[in-house]
């Protein structure tokens, strides 16, 4: 086949479509602080709720046959009780990773990070509030915990408060975003078989 038998034959460079830049997906701020702001204020309106009825020596209130008390406890540590006695470097650690997600929601573009990253925020920042304005002192105020599972002193499972839960369901979102290969930008890190990468 001679050269310009080929020209004919074979479209040039010029001549082919040009493939569009994929748009960028929109970043999920507002998704990101409202998740966050939801669940601090269910976190503190609860934890109000609860000193002014449940404080004082008042009785535990059971639920649901047994399977959930309410009795206001106060906690030194981190989530269920861990860590007591630590509470400043607890404090510390706190601010830290209120931080560290401030810094990322710049780069926040998917759905699933900003439930997740949302959650934790909120939950990390209901917990700080007590550590800074409750007693003793600023920096070492006590938690509030409330929920008590199957036993009404926590010898089951130790006592939380819903800052707690969204700080937990929150990491197991952020897991199973890893395990599936979400990225935070909204794409996926490796490629799906038949299907298009990440959400």
């Amino acid at each position: 086949m001679s050269n310009a038998e080929r020209d004919v034959e074979t479209p040039s460079d010029a001549a082919l479509p040009a493939t569009p830049p994929t748009p960028a997906r929109p970043r999920r701020l507002g998704l990101f602080l409202a998740v966050a702001t939801l669940a601090l204020g269910l976190d503190l309106v609860s934890k109000i709720v609860v000193a002014s009825n449940l404080g004082g020596g008042h009785p535990p209130v059971r639920l649901l046959g047994g399977a959930i008390y309410l009795t206001e406890t106060r906690n030194s540590g981190a989530a269920f009780s861990v860590g007591t006695g630590a509470t400043i470097v607890l404090t510390l650690l706190a601010f830290a990773v209120v931080g560290v997600i401030l810094r990322m929601a710049g780069r926040m573009r998917s759905t699933g990070w900003a439930v997740a990253l949302g959650l934790v925020l909120g939950g990390a920042l209901g917990n700080l509030t007590d550590r800074i304005f409750r007693s003793p002192g600023i920096g070492r105020g006590h938690v509030v915990d409330w929920i008590s599972l199957f036993a009404q002193d926590g010898h089951v499972w130790p006592i939380f408060n819903l800052a707690d839960s969204a700080i937990v369901c929150g990491a197991v979102l952020l897991a199973v975003l890893a395990l599936c290969g979400v990225d935070i930008d909204g794409r996926g890190s490796r490629v799906r078989r038949g299907g298009p990468r990440g959400e």
